[in-house]
């Protein structure tokens, strides 16, 4: 009977050869190569049950890592952008650990797989040049916080409320709901309007009236109008409550920039004389929640209710003056 060791090694470079000897090898002694072929393919099909057993284990306990960061993210209140992003890493990052883990235990050089591993992820990289981008600009986007969930920003020429922040991309929803897929390269290098990135936000409106009205009492009527919405927030509010009452942490609160000392009265003053009419301009400062509210209610009061007390609105004319000779 012949061993292992009695099998001849078959070179590399002549399969052809190699199934010769092997065919040579079972016509002496059947038995022999019949008991060796059972033993291999015993050890590989453990070696393959093996495998199978750790990557199924290895994937339920990856999932469970990721519900319990999930819930523990939402005990300690960390912002969902942040939450998603490292929830994201730790996955792809554990999955990659455990292909390799599950490779290495049917038997493969696992120091030959991390060298092609390395040329296939350098060539990878080359192609995929984008992506790695992408990837830089969320990090980027996690470290600086220009944004965070539930702001809603203009970025990319594109418009709407954040509602996550992964590795790669950073999706919003637009006002007529479609969610819109952002690149993080382009938007951690690009221009970022956080229009709620702050609780408060002033109103600014342009109101045309004919030439030949009283300024002052024009500015007085607009003032009157302004002054009388319960949401545009008066000069004397109280800081500290309307904090308090916007539910705004104190970690907020010592951004450099963030608290505002006091709010400024409302303002009214002539803008512009222009061809046809004057132009007042008029801000105040309301709560951002309020903004297109305020915006749209006293735009619709100032056309409303100016022209009853003499303040009518210009529209664009020429006057003509014709001679009789």
């Amino acid at each position: 009977m012949l061993f292992l060791q009695d099998i001849p090694i078959i070179p590399a470079d002549s399969v052809r050869q190699g199934a010769r000897q092997m065919i040579e090898f079972a016509k002496a002694d059947p038995e022999g190569f019949w008991q060796i072929f059972v033993d291999k393919v015993t050890q590989f099909g453990l070696k393959v049950v093996a495998a199978l057993l750790i990557y199924i284990v290895g994937i339920w306990l990856i999932s469970l890592l990721k519900k319990g960061l999930a819930k523990g993210f939402v005990r300690k209140k960390v912002e969902p952008t942040l939450a998603s992003f490292i929830t994201s890493f730790v996955s792809i990052t554990l999955t990659v650990l455990l292909i390799i883990v599950t490779v290495s235990t049917l038997g493969v050089n696992t120091t030959s797989l991390a060298a092609i591993l390395a040329a296939g992820g350098m060539a990878i990289g080359m192609a995929l040049s984008g992506t790695v981008q992408n990837f830089a600009g969320g990090l980027m986007l996690l470290a600086f916080k220009p944004f965070k969930a539930g702001d809603f920003i203009e970025a990319e020429g594109q418009s709407g409320t954040v509602i996550e922040v992964n590795i790669t991309v950073t999706k919003i929803l637009s006002p007529d709901n479609r969610v819109i897929i952002l690149p993080n390269g382009a938007l951690a290098n690009g221009t970022i309007n956080n229009i709620s990135g702050r609780p408060l936000r002033r109103v600014e409106w342009l109101v045309s009236v004919s030439y030949g009205v009283d300024a002052a009492a024009c500015k007085q009527a607009i003032l009157n109008i302004m002054n009388s919405d319960q949401r545009v927030l008066p000069a004397d509010t109280d800081m500290d409550k309307l904090y308090k009452d916007l539910n705004i942490s104190k970690f907020q609160l010592s951004t450099v920039g963030y608290r505002m000392a006091a709010i400024p009265a409302p303002f009214v003053a002539l803008k512009s004389l222009n061809e046809n009419d004057i132009t007042f301009v008029a801000r105040c400062w309301v709560k951002g929640s309020d903004y297109w509210g305020v915006f749209f209610d006293l735009q619709e009061r100032f056309y409303t209710e100016l022209p009853p007390q003499g303040f009518t609105f210009a529209y664009p004319h020429m006057d003509v003056t014709m001679i009789n000779e």
